[in-house]
């Protein structure tokens, strides 16, 4: 039997506009966006909407900003029943509100502040991330352990198949980025990002984000939700916590994480939010699975109806 996996996209995924059309279209939608204005105090719809881009781009903003995009499509595509769900790291957060593990409310509150937690330790360390295309994971892992002498680096991102993502102080990655290009990769290219995502240089954001998560009531999803630190699902709500905690510093493990939900009898891929990133990294992982996106009003009223 056929199963569906309803997936959620993360960080570098927003763009100017989003959401605008489910404001103006749907009731449910204006009611979660002016909820969310509500509930964080600040006018979070109107930089969806309007930007200024470089305001969105802040990863304080982008984080709630993707969070609330996927959750109102949620809203209205909410009658499609998926046996498991998975999100590429702020996605997770996503997932874990639509397994029932995390109330909106509770699910919007974290990710504010997992964004302002990891923007101001960005600030704090300087760090970046760069794509590394071409490698084996246990080679471009080698050349994380060589180039460690030069400063902090790790694997950040296993995304798919010959596509992994580095993190790390600026003095590591680029001493990465020389030694993968040494070893034959295709691409060894700096990711402008705000922080060394994904890495040692997170941990002042992983200890704030482990003081609220301990203060947020967790509860038992209904569907496993696979795990990024993990790429196993989980359900129980201390697994749950536990895996959110560790995930600020740990690599995401999505490739696996595919892998693990297609052997468990995931045939169709939904990704629910702004873009169509995740459609390609699963399609690289797994050519024979279906895939497909929500991104736009238009799209959700076919999804309703299937």
């Amino acid at each position: 039997m056929s199963k569906l996996a309803i997936v959620f996209p993360g960080q570098g995924s927003q763009y100017v506009g989003m959401g605008k059309d489910l404001y103006e279209r749907s009731p449910a939608a204006r009611e979660l966006f002016d909820r969310a204005d509500e509930i964080l105090d600040f006018p979070l719809s109107r930089i969806c909407f309007e930007g200024p881009e470089e305001e969105l781009k802040q990863t304080k903003n982008t984080q709630p900003a993707i969070f609330l995009h996927s959750v109102a499509l949620l809203r209205l595509v909410e009658n499609r029943t998926a046996a498991m769900t998975a999100g590429h790291s702020l996605g997770e957060y996503t997932a874990c509100v639509f397994a029932g593990a995390m109330t909106f409310e509770e699910g919007l509150k974290l990710v504010r502040m997992r964004g302002e937690l990891m923007q101001r330790a960005g600030e704090e360390q300087r760090g970046t991330m760069a794509a590394i295309i071409g490698l084996d994971p246990k080679v471009v892992g080698e050349i994380c352990c060589t180039a460690w002498t030069s400063g902090v680096v790790q694997c950040a991102n296993y995304n798919a198949p010959g596509q992994i993502v580095i993190s790390g102080s600026v003095e590591g990655v680029y001493r990465a980025m020389e030694l993968a290009k040494a070893r034959g990769a295709k691409m060894a290219k700096e990711i402008v990002v705000s922080g060394a995502f994904h890495s040692p240089l997170m941990q002042t954001a992983s200890e704030g984000l482990q003081k609220a998560l301990e203060a947020t009531p967790i509860r038992d999803a209904r569907i496993p939700v696979y795990s990024n630190v993990t790429a196993a699902p989980v359900q129980k709500s201390g697994e749950i916590r536990q895996c959110l905690e560790q995930q600020l510093m740990s690599p995401v493990r999505w490739a696996e994480s595919v892998e693990h939900m297609i052997a468990a009898g995931a045939t169709m891929f939904l990704e629910v939010g702004p873009g169509k990133v995740l459609q390609g990294l699963i399609r690289r992982i797994n050519a024979r699975v279906q895939t497909a996106g929500v991104d736009k009003f238009e799209g959700t009223g076919k999804l309703a109806a299937d």
